[in-house]
């Protein structure tokens, strides 16, 4: 375990990770969604290692929704049309120190199981800081492009990207028959300078830098107003391909440039940790006289079977790192401290700044994160503050620049600024929060919100000023009465904005949900701590929802085996089992559940995986594999639909052992379990469905 940060408590760091999870997940809806971020790139960069750190020093805590584990934001409102992409575009694990550098490729060396003199070589180039696109060819021709969004839906921008030059429409030579380029939409430093000074002529808002600049000169309805922005394009990969002729990914962008793709400046073959760093050292060196805005550089393993067999974790690929600049600071004043009431009743604080530019961004807005952190560093309104920006997160406050001076001291609201409810932290909790519950309005519409959300029971037609409108008009007290609106329907024809035929795609949508997916629905509900991957990691094993909250209930009641049951799952800690339990505890909760599953048929829950013998059986892995590491072997095991667990019980269907296999191997045997070694199990994954 990495060293405790500043010595906090685990309660502690739970509640920090929470925290800035919400916070950076706004942030990036800010950002990605919505091209109007609040902070700078150094205040979300240090949100982001800050939770990093805390996940590294407390592995056992990493949430299901942690913002290591998300990709972008799903697409919001937008006149663009939506598009699925047949390969997920991820996004990157960062690196911000050579030694973790080091620790990446000693993990890649790990995962594959390779000998000491084995060489790994590592494509090393200039991190861009644009829009992910990506860009899809048919026999040669360009035929769809589509922005990143959430990394499974994106925008349709074709028409857009045909005005940028370094897009080709039609490639050169020979190319297979589907290939699709990604790379980065970007705009260069002076084109910005340009653009923005044209704004102001017309009065119009200013980007805030020449990310935004780009994103927002892509994402136009209008073709022709795309057309007028300096828009520039560097390929840095590849998504759904009929074939890849090459067996690197140094040949593989060779190759993308000879059909006439522009690739980043620095790309290079590194084929050493040092060579890496030097190559890092010389693109920071040149870094402030690129014509355009780089915050890193980005690492991948050269060989593509050996990309194949590391895979991906929920956000990334194992494969490759970004390795991040160091942070930047400037110095301001904090105007005020504004408190926001979030879904789940925390009041965070926020700092308002006088506007800095740091890095070639104009700051505004900090988290403070909760009121142990202003008290830290004994911020008050007026002070002047050192904030630090670190490659393209959330800037923070570092350091107090007038604390010494006599002034009264910042007072932490003990009221819900929203509802007026008593504001509390629970025993060992260091967030402050409403205890207004469904009362309070602002928890209200949140809870709504993110109960009819894309990753929840994704019911389209009620977004924000829908809720809105039905709170305001009395009809909604909880996800229950969503599926009550049917009696409501001449109620909501006779509103301002509504027609037959919405309100019926309306109510359908709604009807559509009435056997919803149990993970999306337990998501839904926003118990604390369990987010989109531990709501499936929980169903994946419990199938039904009345078995999590018969055995949740009992693991609060003190049964060893239930509270056993669940913290064998992997990713769920005694965090996770403690929210469960507080959620299933509270009467008020209970009636909000009952309510809502008499509203809805069986919730059901499916499993997307590839069919195979050991489908839903549980598989321990003991002993030393020779031909992949644990950790690939429980990737497979979990592809193929199946759990693994690291002790072997009665419950265990399947021991897969190598030499070395001890105790674990003779309890299977005493209880009967079969056995088989590790070319049995490649020939169960080889030929799985």
């Amino acid at each position: 375990m990495s060293a405790n940060p500043q010595g906090i408590t685990e309660a502690e760091a739970a509640n920090e990770l929470m925290r800035l999870a919400r916070s950076i997940a706004r942030h990036n809806r800010l950002y990605h969604a919505d091209d109007a971020p609040e902070i700078s790139d150094a205040e979300y960069d240090a949100l982001v290692r800050r939770n990093a750190e805390l996940e590294a020093a407390f592995p056992h805590l990493v949430r299901p929704d942690s913002p290591s584990r998300a990709v972008g934001h799903e697409v919001s409102a937008s006149p663009l049309s939506k598009v699925r992409h047949e390969v997920r575009m991820m996004s990157l694990d960062n690196a911000f120190t050579p030694e973790e550098v080091g620790e990446f490729v000693a993990r890649v060396r790990r995962f594959l199981n390779l000998p000491d003199d084995e060489p790994v070589a590592f494509t090393a180039e200039e991190k861009i800081d644009g829009l992910s696109c990506s860009l899809r060819y048919e026999n040669g021709a360009l035929v769809l492009a589509a922005t990143r969004g959430d990394g499974q839906v994106g925008e349709n921008v074709t028409a857009n990207v045909a005005c940028i030059p370094d897009i080709p429409p039609q490639l050169k030579g020979a190319v297979p028959a589907l290939f699709e380029v990604r790379g980065e939409v970007y705009m260069e430093k002076q084109a910005f300078l340009s653009l923005n000074a044209a704004q102001e002529e017309k009065d119009e808002r200013p980007f805030a830098n020449p990310r935004n600049a780009a994103a927002g000169s892509l994402r136009q309805k209008d073709a022709a107003v795309t057309a007028q922005r300096p828009l520039r394009f560097f390929a840095h990969g590849w998504g759904a391909v009929s074939e890849v002729p090459a067996e690197g990914q140094f040949e593989m962008m060779q190759r993308i440039a000879e059909w006439g793709f522009a690739l980043s400046p620095g790309l290079k073959l590194c084929r050493s940790v040092p060579e890496m760093l030097d190559h890092y050292r010389g693109i920071a060196d040149r870094r402030a006289s690129l014509p355009h805005e780089i915050d890193g550089v980005v690492y991948k393993v050269d060989r593509l079977d050996w990309q194949q067999r590391l895979g991906f974790v929920a956000k990334a690929p194992r494969w490759a790192m970004a390795h991040k600049f160091p942070a930047e600071k400037a110095e301001t004043t904090l105007e005020g401290i504004a408190i926001q009431v979030g879904r789940t009743g925390k009041l965070t604080p926020v700092g308002r700044l006088t506007p800095v530019l740091v890095g070639g961004v104009t700051v505004t807005n900090v988290t403070l994160h909760n009121r142990d952190e202003i008290a830290r560093l004994g911020l008050r309104e007026g002070d002047r503050v050192r904030i630090q920006r670190a490659g393209d997160v959330i800037p923070q406050v570092v350091e107090n620049l007038t604390r010494d001076e006599s002034r009264e001291p910042y007072k932490f609201p003990i009221h819900c600024p929203d509802c007026g409810s008593e504001a509390v932290a629970a025993e060992g909790e260091v967030d402050i929060r409403c205890t207004g519950g469904l009362i309070c309005p602002a928890q209200r519409m949140e809870r709504l919100k993110h109960f009819v959300s894309r990753g929840a029971l994704d019911i389209e037609g009620l977004g924000e000023k829908t809720i809105q409108q039905f709170l305001t008009s009395g009809w909604l007290e909880g996800p229950a009465d969503i599926f009550r609106l049917k009696g409501r329907r001449k109620d909501i024809v006779a509103l301002e904005g509504w027609q037959d035929k919405s309100v019926d795609n309306l109510l359908a949508s709604i009807e559509a949900r009435r056997r919803p997916d149990a993970a999306r629905l337990l998501f839904g509900l926003g118990i604390r701590h369990v987010g989109a991957v531990t709501a499936r990691d929980l169903m994946k094993h419990f199938h039904t929802l009345p078995a999590l909250r018969k055995a949740a209930e009992k693991a609060r009641g003190g049964d060893e085996d239930a509270a056993g049951e669940l913290t064998s799952i992997e990713g769920i800690g005694p965090v996770v089992v403690e929210a469960l339990g507080d959620f299933f505890h509270e009467e008020h909760n209970l009636q909000a559940w009952d309510d809502l599953l008499g509203e809805l048929d069986p919730p059901h829950y499916q499993v997307e995986t590839r069919s195979s013998p050991v489908t839903g059986k549980t598989v321990v892995f003991t002993g030393k594999l020779e031909t992949m590491s644990r950790d690939e072997a429980k990737a497979q095991a979990e592809a193929l639909g199946a759990k693994t667990a690291g002790a072997v019980s009665a419950k265990t269907d399947l021991v897969v052992a190598g030499p070395g296999a001890g105790s674990k191997l003779k309890k299977a045997a005493d209880l009967g379990i079969e056995v088989i070694d590790e070319a049995a199990w490649a020939e169960i994954v080889r030929t799985a469905g």
